[in-house]
């Protein structure tokens, strides 16, 4: 069981067009979360295996390993498997999300977005209770929900 200590929710950015990067980091940290950044997919398995982010935003394509291969090692990993990825992507043609969720993305959200709708959609997800998670009661000011 990992045992976090952190007194904010990590999300990992992951976005190899640095503007972009940032913005979406700035929003991030401004709207109440800890921020770390990854600029390629081989980048971000190290980070996420590293940190243990709460969530990961991928962008899909990468440079040296996109983001499709980023996210099907992340969930093989027993050690990250659990961590929600949403792919942040401007991959936005039919078929495009089908292939995010068979990698493992757990949600899609196509750029550009507004800032509060991927705000949104990252609280969607970590309070969304999770099957096998050993980390959720763990989470800072995390309120598991009741399966009913």
């Amino acid at each position: 069981m990992t045992t976090k200590t952190r007194e904010r929710e990590l999300v990992l950015v992951v976005e190899d067009y640095q503007d972009a990067r940032e913005m979406y980091a700035a929003y991030l940290q401004f709207s109440g979360f800890e921020v770390a950044e990854a600029s390629n997919g081989i980048e971000a398995v190290e980070k996420t295996t590293a940190l243990l982010p709460d969530i990961v935003l991928m962008d899909l394509a990468l440079p040296r390993m996109d983001g499709w291969e980023a996210t099907r090692r992340l969930k093989a990993d027993p050690r990250t498997r659990h961590i929600p990825v949403v792919a942040l992507t401007g991959h936005a043609l039919p078929g495009h999300s089908d292939g995010a969720r068979e990698a493992g993305c757990d949600a899609f959200v196509t750029k550009p977005c507004l800032p509060d709708a991927l705000v949104a959609e990252i609280r969607r997800l970590l309070d969304e209770p999770r099957a096998n998670d050993d980390t959720a009661q763990t989470r800072p000011g995390r309120v598991e929900k009741k399966r009913t």
